[in-house]
């Protein structure tokens, strides 16, 4: 990190943030990382991490923080848009890096497992964003924007992740949520047929690419983050034979609502999101290292026992 010698991070103890911030405290940032409460504090201290105790409605708190730092990237919410707004104020003018993790739920629809979409998004194509998920692109546009307020600002936007975080939380969302809930209920389910299907990103590639865009990318750079893809029927086979269970369970996707949750249900995990990663390819040399979620799932994800 040439030019970036302390970093600001909300998120810090967090699964992109956490694995992020021992990435860049071994690559000789400091980094000061937001934290809610004052165990995971000591838990960061005890990484190399800087805590900095506070939340994302602390403004105040995050306008200093932002200040005082050589560059701020924001891994706690895609959606908390006063955060970010006061953020980027701060460092108008600056030229500073400022990232924001966006998510490619963006481009998700309302498939609910019943189709695999032909819409496959990249960099340069217009984005079809669902009316639900509007404010989540908004606030990406509103960072991209910033680029002509004096502000280095890279919009990254990650698909499904998977892999083992390297900092205090190290699972992710979609694929531990349907193993909690497979050893809740004795079977992998599944919403609808599953035909839907999300790319994916390992967790360590997903750390390059910050560490690349903090170092390389021009202002208003918007990137996704995937390499690969699978239906969640795929996934879904992958994590019975993994977790030993005999048969998968298809939900109706409003059985699968009631229980989970809209956003969980339909979005997360019903949704098709095609994205491929172009720009960060081409731009900055982006390499992602793995390339297989079903590979992993069977291989190498953690499995707990019965």
């Amino acid at each position: 990190m040439s030019q970036v010698k302390t970093v600001f991070l909300t998120g810090a103890s967090g699964f992109i943030g956490g694995s992020l911030a021992i990435k860049l405290v071994a690559n000789g940032c400091l980094v000061r990382g937001l934290v809610r409460n004052v165990d995971k504090a000591a838990q960061l201290t005890a990484l190399g991490i800087e805590p900095v105790v506070g939340d994302l409605d602390d403004l105040a708190l995050l306008e200093r923080e932002a200040i005082n730092a050589d560059a701020v990237i924001n891994t706690a919410s895609a959606d908390h848009a006063a955060s970010v707004e006061v953020m980027l104020k701060a460092i108008e003018d600056s030229q500073k890096p400022f990232i924001h993790t966006s998510g490619s739920s963006i481009v998700g629809d309302d498939a609910r497992g019943s189709i695999k979409s032909e819409m496959i998004f990249d960099e340069s194509t217009p984005l079809v964003v669902h009316e639900l998920k509007q404010s989540r692109r908004n606030i990406d546009l509103k960072v991209l924007n910033a680029a002509s307020r004096g502000v280095k600002s890279v919009v990254i936007c990650p698909s499904l992740i998977y892999g083992v975080g390297k900092g205090l939380h190290t699972t992710s969302v979609q694929i531990p949520f349907l193993v909690t809930n497979a050893m809740k209920h004795g079977v992998v389910q599944i919403v609808g047929e599953g035909k839907n299907t999300w790319s994916n990103v390992h967790i360590d590639d997903v750390v390059d690419l910050y560490c690349l865009a903090l170092e390389k990318a021009p202002a208003g750079a918007f990137y996704f983050a995937a390499n690969g893809e699978a239906s969640f029927l795929e996934l879904g086979q992958a994590l019975t034979q993994r977790l030993q269970f005999s048969q998968l369970e298809h939900l109706a996707p409003e059985v699968a609502a009631s229980q989970w949750g809209v956003g969980m249900a339909y979005f997360s995990l019903g949704s098709n999101s095609r994205v491929r990663a172009v720009r960060a390819r081409q731009e900055l040399g982006w390499l992602p290292k793995h390339s297989s979620v079903l590979e992993w799932t069977v291989t190498e994800m953690p499995a707990p026992t019965h």
